[in-house]
């Protein structure tokens, strides 16, 4: 029997995207792709860290109301 558990970040939704690169901690990147691994069990998607990271600092930024205050999140 397998419980699935919420996850704060859904389904993630197709966007057009730019690349970026940087580096974290191996202990940050293990995380992400544990997080990865649950969020393609909860969802039914294969999804590796690299494809999380982008709408998990989205949803960051959201939810962050000094940012959002500051002027943030506005669309061109």
């Amino acid at each position: 029997m397998s419980t699935t558990k919420k996850l704060r970040l859904g389904p993630l939704p197709k966007l057009e995207s730019t690349k970026m690169t940087f580096a974290c901690p191996a202990t940050l990147k293990a995380d992400l792709d544990q997080y990865a691994a649950l969020h393609a069990q909860a969802y039914g998607e294969a999804v590796d860290a690299a494809t999380l990271i982008p709408h998990m600092l989205e949803a960051f930024m959201a939810g962050d109301r000094g940012f959002r205050k500051g002027g943030g999140n506005k669309q061109a």
